[in-house]
């Protein structure tokens, strides 16, 4: 499918707009660098999205890009600023949703760990949100055609809420088998004392998928509470697992709590592609200033090498992840930050200090 080799690999490389046009980059150099330092190689395939795709193929998201994607395992997705687009655009799915949308992929995975160096409220917080991906209420997610989303009267808007077994199933194993790799808790959160037939099947088939794994404890806590639960304790919490748009705005919690979201990292993934994309977005406000802080797209691809090593049971792609996440975490132990984290250091400069740590053991 991909044509690489066993320590080689291709990806895809999309830089989408605003920060992306400095962040990505930077996040090929570390890419490329780690793996070469594991003893891999990388070739870059470089596709239009975003803005730029707009001037010159007409759309955001060109059927060649997706084309090319095809036939790749995975690829790093910048940010896009869809937002700016021309009217035409605005009312269509994003890049990033025909992306997600076109190769199914399901489990949006995205830890939330404190790091020495960056002030957090949470300073012991080190979890995972496991968030269902396809489904719930997203009106750009949850319907084969058309939307989720509509209007009968001026007055009146509808949304649709769909929750299925066959998603709930293969989102809780994702979620149970990275507990086995952790701490071996998950936590299932929903609101099924309201939306008892809709996040209640999220919750029983979770609980129905953790049977198989009885070495896995697993509660569950009604999202209202988990909100509260995660400011006062949230160092207890080792996997969470839930819907989709619970998963969104818990996972922005806790990549706050821990820190910043500029440093939360992002993967989405299916049975057989996966996609490094961090949380955060475009920031136009700062684009082409050498100010954007590509610490959470780094560490989206250290997940992205590190999905692909479990999928290929190959060492090498975990070794270049392990050097990129040490290589960020002590470059930000040291002191050594951008602005938004208090420090002093450009995109550029925070990118060399890391590269520079990449081939050290």
């Amino acid at each position: 499918m991909t044509g690489s080799t066993a320590n080689n690999i291709r990806l895809g490389v999309m830089a989408g707009d605003g920060i992306g046009h400095e962040i990505v980059p930077a996040t090929q150099n570390v890419v490329a660098e780690a793996l070469n330092a594991a003893g891999a190689a990388v070739e870059w395939v470089s596709l239009p999205l975003g803005r730029d795709a707009i001037e010159t193929d007409g759309t955001p998201i060109p059927d060649s890009t997706l084309e090319a994607l095809d036939g790749l395992e995975g690829w790093v997705l910048g940010p896009h600023d869809s937002a700016s687009y021309p009217d035409e655009f605005r009312g269509q799915l994003t890049p990033g949703g025909v992306i997600r949308k076109r190769f199914d992929l399901f489990a949006n995975i995205r830890p939330a760990r404190a790091l020495e160096g960056v002030s957090a409220t949470v300073p012991g917080m080190d979890l995972v949100v496991v968030r269902e991906n396809t489904e719930g209420l997203y009106a750009d997610r949850n319907m084969f055609v058309g939307s989720g989303e509509f209007m009968p009267t001026p007055d009146v808007a509808i949304a649709v809420g769909v929750v299925t077994r066959r998603a709930c199933e293969r989102i809780a194993h994702s979620a149970f088998a990275l507990a086995r790799t952790r701490n071996k808790h998950v936590t299932i959160v929903h609101k099924a004392n309201v939306l008892s037939m809709s996040t209640g099947l999220f919750r029983d088939v979770c609980r129905e998928v953790g049977e198989q794994y009885p070495d896995v404890r697993v509660d569950d806590e009604h999202v209202d509470a988990m909100t509260a639960l995660l400011v006062r304790r949230g160092a207890d919490f080792d996997v969470i697992v839930t819907e989709n748009m619970f998963g969104d705005i818990l996972s922005d919690l806790t990549a706050e709590l821990s820190g910043s979201l500029g440093t939360a990292p992002s993967v989405n993934a299916s049975e057989t592609r996966v996609m490094a994309q961090a949380a955060h977005g475009a920031a136009p406000d700062i684009a082409g200033h050498n100010r954007a802080n590509p610490t959470a797209l780094f560490l989206s691809a250290a997940m992205m090498l590190d999905w692909i090593a479990e999928k290929r049971d190959a060492h090498v792609f975990a070794e270049a992840a392990r050097r990129i996440t040490n290589a960020v975490e002590r470059t930000i132990a040291s002191g050594v930050a951008t602005a938004d984290l208090g420090g002093l250091a450009s995109t550029s400069e925070f990118t060399e200090m890391v590269l520079a740590r990449t081939t050290r053991r």
